[in-house]
């Protein structure tokens, strides 16, 4: 029977349709499909790891998982990424050079141009989006850092968060660090985790380690068949530094020797894996100002024990990652699919130089760089809390220089230290190695290559459109061809990179290269090196050879022009927001139980500024008209962060009640923060100023108490004067505390309980997350005028965007 014209929804259908079903040919749409023994495809990216911190790469510390992984697979020796976070992220995941994918610095800043969106664009695909369009199932666990800081929040654009972008399961944090024992929020597919208090014994890379093998169990319970894409992006090894106590304790004493020693380990451990051409020279200590690292022996002893326990902790870190690996491995090979298995290991860029010369035990202070002798900059504590839960460190930068061995410099340059990084790839049904083959690949290869090197190992069809819109073309290389043949040439022939003024060219064994010259973002002063014969850019021969460098210099000016990395960043520049951000520091009244805030938004309602929190208590009124402020009694059914005030009789009585205690608000974690709290019947306002904790006693707070406030107002020398009152009554002050400032406090606002990283170490230790018992009305938050030079914040804001990648 021919369909009515004015029939609509049938267009398309390719079976027949009558008037009944009966006479009517059913037919059903194509699902995607895999081609049968497609492999699967596994890519572990680690935070801020150097060059040698495996043992693949000539690292001391354990990692028999990635021993065995290299021992099956192939090294690249000489695969290069960007010098920052988001933008090899971004790079990674869609093939395409950073800038042009709109990633020219993390994910932290946005000054409003093209090459520095911050998210990725309608016609920037990624490489989960097309595995799925080609029957692969998509999970991604750990960092994303592909999402403005600004649209973490609830009712912030979604379009680039992991599940909008190809990932059918997403479970980790979109920030770009967290703490491993109190991360300040968890996202789970498109949802933040509301969670008071993490259980006993939490660390983070055992958490997405967990998530990452139920998702592998979870699928193959149901489709035996279907390939899966796993994007296993660890926080490790961003700091703060933290690693349990197990696997601290299997480091003790063995980095006693030194950075120096250390180094030269490494060093002939990587000559000795043939890493490297006979003859490298290993780049000597860092010298320049602001990158230097001294001599090891030139430490004082109690220099040399401290800085030591840093590196103990960042070994042990190293190993926890290998012991994920292991339990992701180990899970594959109990499925029977290891063999028919991609994965690849790799880091984001190289070790870091944020903990300074010293290091810190003040992660969040460190970033501040206030100019100021009495500013908080380290925390003194017991050293056998160094990596624990209650203590931010970060090694000094000698220990960066050694996870960059042999190179100079650090994450930020463009240098090899900032850029060179480990790759190890192992598919031992697709690609054997033969027994001549050492593994070892020394071809030029970057960040780029490897989407579409993956998707032609998997044989998947690359879509040419995306939501209607032709789709960026790649901008790496397919490089398969080298991982199957040792001697095959690499068609990465050359390369820009730029970060912040920090920049690059690489073009067939050339390098040239300039740090940012600290006054004017467009004046480099070129270095030239032929890595060919010297890998380590030891030995600048700019002034032998000018017309190579003016060649290189006029080509990344034209890449630069191809992949709008202009205009070059400047510090006012990246300091800049979009005016639309204005809103997040709008007045906001926050209802007991509502989950806590998103901590760029909670950050926006303190920073530099003078502010109110207004606290409205209520007492138990049955019958009260209106009554929703008082929630249920602990342990009822749906129990809220309000509660049935304990002792009050008959409910007349409003306000505070005797024996009503708990958290009132609490903002922050052992980072720094503030709260205010009522215990045994005292009202106690608390700061902790980067883990140096302060409090007040403001006294009993009297019986039908109704209001609670506390101000804060800016002083001299970045500090806050704090005010409490009870109903309007002055009750006690705090003067002169660091303001909270940067990336701090870390974990947002909370009413009627500290969540998540305690505020106080003491309270929690004593009380737990110590649920408000009484009645609770609101919380309002009432942001007042920034009270801060506009230079000094500045400057403290993009030394924070830093720390953020």
């Amino acid at each position: 029977m021919t369909v009515p014209s004015h029939a609509r929804g049938y267009e398309g259908f390719t079976g027949r349709i009558a008037r009944t079903a009966d006479d009517s040919i059913p037919s059903w749409p194509e699902e995607n499909s895999a081609t049968p023994g497609s492999p699967n495809i596994v890519v572990i990216v680690i935070d801020d790891m150097g060059y040698s911190d495996i043992g693949p790469f000539g690292s001391e510390i354990d990692t028999p998982n990635l021993d065995r992984l290299a021992a099956s697979g192939v090294r690249l020796s000489n695969y290069h990424t960007t010098p920052l976070c988001s933008p090899s992220r971004a790079a990674l995941l869609t093939g395409v050079n950073p800038h042009r994918a709109g990633y020219g610095f993390v994910a932290n800043a946005d000054p409003g141009f093209p090459g520095l969106r911050l998210e990725l664009s309608d016609d920037t695909q990624t490489l989960p989006e097309i595995l799925r369009a080609g029957g692969y199932a998509t999970y991604a666990v750990g960092k994303w850092h592909l999402v403005r800081d600004t649209n973490i929040r609830p009712g912030g654009n979604r379009d680039s968060w992991p599940t909008q972008r190809g990932f059918d399961r997403y479970y980790g944090s979109l920030e770009g660090l967290n703490s491993f024992f109190h991360p300040n929020q968890l996202v789970s597919d498109n949802s933040a985790v509301d969670v008071d208090e993490y259980p006993e014994g939490y660390y983070l890379t055992d958490d997405l380690t967990d998530k990452a093998v139920s998702y592998l169990q979870d699928l193959r319970a149901h489709e035996p068949d279907k390939p899966f894409f796993l994007y296993f992006a660890h926080v490790a090894m961003h700091g703060p530094l933290q690693a349990k106590d197990s696997d601290i304790a299997k480091y003790r004493g063995r980095y006693a020797a030194g950075w120096d020693t250390v180094r030269e380990k490494r060093f002939a451990a990587q000559l000795a894996q043939e890493l490297f051409p006979e003859g490298t020279q290993a780049a000597p200590r860092n010298s320049e100002p602001g990158y230097d690292v001294p001599a090891w022996e030139s430490l004082s002893d109690e220099q040399q024990q401290r800085f030591a326990r840093y590196m103990e902790v960042y070994a042990a870190m190293v190993d926890s990652v290998d012991q994920s690996v292991g339990r992701i491995l180990d899970t594959i090979e109990e499925l029977g699919e290891l063999d028919n298995t991609i994965v690849v290991f790799t880091s984001d860029n190289g070790g870091t130089a944020e903990g300074g010369a010293e290091g810190t035990r003040s992660y969040f202070a460190e970033f501040a760089r206030v100019p100021d002798p009495d500013w908080v900059r380290d925390v003194p504590h017991d050293e056998e809390l160094i990596g624990s839960a209650k203590l931010g460190v970060h090694y000094p930068r000698g220990w960066g220089q050694v996870s960059n061995t042999p190179f100079r410099f650090y994450k930020g340059q463009s240098f090899a230290g900032g850029v060179r990084v480990p790759f190890v790839l192992s598919w031992p049904a697709g690609l054997p190695r033969g027994s001549e083959d050492n593994g070892v690949r020394d071809q030029f290869a970057y960040v780029t290559d490897l989407a579409p090197t993956l998707l032609t190992l998997a044989g998947v069809t690359v879509p040419t459109e995306r939501k209607g819109l032709p789709v960026k073309t790649f901008d790496g290389v397919d490089a398969s061809a080298l991982l199957r043949d040792p001697s095959a040439a690499s068609d990465h022939t050359e390369q820009y990179t730029e970060m912040v003024g920090n920049r690059g060219f690489y073009r067939d064994g050339w390098k040239l290269l300039a740090l940012h010259p600290g006054l004017d973002v467009d004046r480099p002063q070129w270095q030239l090196f032929d890595v060919r014969t010297d890998p380590t850019e030891i030995h600048d021969v700019a002034d032998r050879y000018p017309e190579k460098v003016a060649e290189l210099a006029a080509a990344w000016d034209d890449s630069a022009w191809a992949n709008t990395v202009f205009p070059l960043i400047t510090p006012a520049a990246l300091f800049t927001r979009r005016p639309a951000e204005a809103a997040l520091a709008r007045p906001v009244r926050i209802l007991p139980g509502t989950p806590t805030l998103e901590r760029y938004r909670s950050s926006k309602l303190i920073s530099f500024r003078d502010f109110d929190i207004r606290v409205e208590l209520s007492g138990y009124s049955p019958g009260a008209e209106g009554g929703g402020s008082a929630g249920f009694a602990p342990g009822a059914e749906g129990g809220g962060s309000a509660g049935f005030a304990p002792g009050a009789e008959g409910g007349s009585s409003a306000g505070f009640a005797p024996g009503d205690e708990g958290v009132l608000v609490a903002h922050g974690d052992p980072q720094g923060g503030y709260l205010l709290y009522v215990e045994d019947g005292h009202l106690v306002f608390g700061v902790n100023s980067y883990g140096r904790y302060t409090s007040v006693d403001a006294g009993p707070l009297p019986t039908g108490a109704r209001v609670v406030e506390v101000s804060a107002v800016v002083a001299p020398r970045l500090r806050w004067d704090f005010t409490i009152r009870v109903d309007g009554a002055p009750a006690a002050e705090l003067l002169g505390q660091v303001q909270l400032v940067g990336m701090a406090p870390w974990t947002g606002i909370s009413v009627g309980v500290d969540a998540r990283g305690p505020v106080s170490w003491d309270l929690r230790e004593r009380r737990g997350p110590f649920r408000y018992t009484g009645g609770l009305t609101a919380v309002t938050y009432s942001p007042g005028p920034i009270g801060v030079p506009p230079a000094a914040v500045e400057a403290i804001e993009r030394e924070a965007e830093f720390a953020a990648d």
